[in-house]
C-alpha cells in the first residue's frame, strides 16, 4: 500500500546543499490526493527549490528556473524539470533538468544549453510591428510549398502580438521574438506557426508548427466491436469517460473550431462499423483515446497526456473531405477528418498512439520540431503510437511496426513508413548522418525508428506477428533485440528523465544509455544492447 505524503516544507537553499527534505505523512483516514493534486505538489516543491537549485547550479542573477514537471522514482529519487528565464524573458533552449538523490542532494544535470547565459542587449533592434511582419513573411513564403507530410499552406491569417524571448537553442544566446502566426493549409488543416526571429534582424532562427498532423487517405478505418466506458445523463448515453479524466468526443459536423457536440444517444450502443453511421468513427476515437491512455497509465503510471488526471478531447467530422488527422496543445485535443468523399475516417489505432504523444513529448522534453531533435519528436510518436497498436491487440488491427498501414495513403496497400528499414518508404533515413537535420522531420526520425526495431527485434529478416521485416545494420553488425516493452521502458524514461527541448541524435544515445543503466544496469543485457542498436544505426 502506498503511503499517503504531502510536501511538509520546501527547501531552502542550506537543505539543498545539505541533502535535507522535510515530508510530512498525511494521517491516515484522509483521501487519497488526487493525480493533480500529486502533480500540483510535487510542482509546488520544485518551485521551492528553484532559488537554491539555481544557486547551485552557478546561474546568473538575472536567471531564474521555472518548473515544469517533476518525476519521482520508487527509490525517491527525483528528477526536476525547468524552464530558464532571463531578466524575466523565457529562455527558448534554456531548460535543464536536475537529477537529486532521496536526499535531496544533487546527482546531475542535463542542460538544453550548457554555455554562459549572457544577452549582449536587452533592447530590440526591431520593434513588435516589424518583428510581426518578418514572421508573417517568413510564413507567406511558405505558401504552395510542399511540406512532406504536411500540406501546403493555403492560406496566411496574421500574426499575434510578438513576445521578447531569449535564444539560446543554437548554443549563442541572444534576444529575439516569439511570433505565433496562424493560417490554413491546403487540405484544410490550421496552422499555428511559432516563428522566433533575431531581435537585431528579424533573420528566422526557428520555425514550430503547432497543430501536429499525420496526413493520410484511409478507407473507412475502424476498431470494429470494442467496449466502451461512458457516462449517462437522464435518459442519455454519453461518450464521455470518468474513469480516464472524462475524455470525450464530439462531433463537429464539417466545422473546423470549436469544441463539436457531444456524442451521445439513448442505447448505449454506438455505431454500426460502417463510416455512413457518424458515431462510428466516433467510436474509433473514444477508443482511441481510451487505448493511449491505458497504455501510459498501465505501462508508466502516467495518469494521462500531462500526468495531471486529465483526459484529452477528441473532435471527429472536422471540416469537408479532409483526409488528415491532428493532434493541438491549444485546445488539448485530438481532431479526425473523414478522408476522401467523406467516406474514409483517420481514426486507426496507431494515428491516435502517435498524435497524442505529441502531447506527451510536449509535456515532458518539448523537443524542438526541426533539425534533429524534430526527428526525434516525430519518432517518439511513432514509437509510442506503435505500442498503443500492439497494447490495443485489435484482431483487425494487429500490432506491427508498419506506421499508418491502416492508411493506404499510397493507394497500394503500403504503409506510411517502416521501423525496421525506413527508407523503404523512398525518403527517410536508415542511418544518421551530418545531414540527417536537414531532411523533414516525418524523414529523419528514420534514425530512432531504427533504433527502436534494432533494440526491440534486433537485425535480420524474420516474421513477427505476421508481417515480414528485413532489418540492416550500418557496420554490418547482428543486433539482439530486448523486446519492445523493454525498448519502450527505455525510451520513455530518456524522454521524461533526460531529455531536453535540444537534444539531438548523440545525446539522444546518452540519455538512452543512462535509462538503461536505471532500469537495468550498466553492464547489463539491455545497456550493451541499447550501445549496440546505436551503432547499427551510425549514432556513437
Amino acid at each position: 500500500m502506498k503511503r499517503k505524503l504531502t510536501v511538509g516544507a520546501v527547501l531552502s537553499a542550506t537543505a539543498l546543499l545539505a541533502g535535507v527534505i522535510q515530508i510530512a505523512a498525511v494521517p491516515a483516514q484522509a483521501a487519497a490526493p488526487s493525480p493533480a493534486q500529486q502533480q500540483s505538489a510535487l510542482l509546488a516543491l520544485a518551485s521551492g527549490q528553484s532559488a537554491p537549485v539555481a544557486q547551485a547550479l552557478a546561474l546568473g542573477g538575472q536567471e531564474k528556473l521555472v518548473p515544469k514537471d517533476v518525476v519521482v522514482d520508487k527509490d525517491g529519487t527525483r528528477h526536476l524539470r525547468y524552464d530558464r528565464t532571463y531578466a524575466g524573458l523565457p529562455v527558448l533552449g534554456g531548460d535543464l533538468v536536475v537529477h537529486q538523490k532521496a536526499d535531496g542532494s544533487v546527482r546531475s544535470v542535463d542542460r538544453a544549453f550548457t554555455g554562459q547565459l549572457s544577452v549582449p542587449s536587452l533592447t530590440p533592434g526591431l520593434a513588435a510591428p516589424q518583428a510581426a511582419e518578418k514572421a508573417t513573411a517568413a510564413v507567406r513564403a511558405t505558401v504552395g510549398a510542399a511540406d512532406q507530410e504536411e500540406a501546403a499552406l493555403s492560406r496566411v491569417d496574421g500574426a499575434g502580438a510578438p513576445e521578447l524571448v531569449v535564444w539560446a537553442a543554437d548554443g549563442t544566446p541572444r534576444l529575439a521574438h516569439r511570433t505565433t502566426v496562424e493560417g490554413q493549409r491546403a487540405d484544410g488543416t490550421p496552422s499555428r506557426q511559432v516563428v522566433v526571429t533575431d531581435a537585431a534582424t528579424g533573420q528566422v532562427l526557428s520555425t514550430d508548427e503547432q497543430v501536429k498532423t499525420a496526413t493520410g487517405t484511409g478507407k473507412g478505418v475502424n476498431v470494429g466491436s470494442v467496449s466502451l466506458t461512458t457516462t449517462q445523463s437522464g435518459s442519455s448515453y454519453q461518450l464521455k469517460d470518468a474513469s480516464r479524466g472524462n475524455q470525450s468526443t464530439t462531433d463537429l459536423k464539417g466545422g473546423t473550431s470549436g469544441s463539436g457536440t457531444l456524442v451521445a444517444n439513448t442505447t448505449n450502443s454506438f455505431g454500426n462499423g460502417l463510416a455512413s453511421n457518424r458515431e462510428s468513427a466516433a467510436v474509433d476515437a473514444q477508443f482511441g483515446a481510451a487505448a493511449t491512455w491505458d497504455y501510459y497509465k498501465n505501462t508508466f503510471g502516467r495518469n494521462g497526456i500531462k500526468n495531471n488526471g486529465v483526459g484529452a478531447a477528441s473532435r471527429v467530422h472536422y471540416s469537408t473531405n479532409y483526409v488528415n488527422a491532428f493532434w493541438d496543445d491549444s485546445c488539448f485535443c485530438m481532431t479526425y477528418g473523414d478522408g476522401s468523399g467523406n467516406t474514409h475516417p483517420l481514426t486507426a489505432i496507431d494515428v491516435s498512439g502517435h498524435e497524442m504523444s505529441h502531447g506527451v513529448t510536449s509535456a515532458t522534453a518539448n523537443l524542438n520540431y526541426s533539425g534533429e531533435s524534430g526527428g526525434l519528436n516525430e519518432a517518439t510518436s511513432d514509437i509510442f503510437g506503435t505500442m498503443v497498436e500492439w497494447s490495443a491487440n485489435l484482431a483487425v488491427d494487429p500490432g506491427d511496426y508498419l506506421i499508418g498501414e491502416k492508411l493506404n495513403i499510397n493507394g497500394n496497400g503500403t504503409p506510411l513508413r517502416y521501423m525496421d528499414k525506413p527508407s523503404k518508404d523512398g525518403a527517410s533515413a536508415d542511418y544518421w548522418s551530418s545531414t540527417v537535420g536537414n531532411k523533414d522531420v516525418h524523414y529523419s526520425s528514420g534514425v530512432a525508428n531504427h533504433f527502436f526495431y534494432l533494440l526491440a527485434e534486433g537485425s535480420g529478416a524474420k516474421v513477427i506477428n505476421g508481417v515480414s521485416y528485413n532489418s540492416p545494420t550500418s557496420n554490418g553488425s547482428t543486433v539482439t533485440g530486448i523486446g519492445r516493452d523493454k525498448a519502450a521502458a527505455i525510451w520513455y524514461r530518456a524522454l521524461t528523465v533526460y531529455m531536453t527541448s535540444t537534444t539531438n541524435y548523440k545525446a539522444a544515445r546518452t540519455a538512452t544509455l543512462k535509462a538503461a543503466t536505471d532500469l537495468y544496469g550498466a553492464s547489463s543485457t539491455e545497456y550493451n544492447a541499447v550501445a549496440a542498436a546505436w551503432s547499427g544505426v551510425n549514432v556513437s
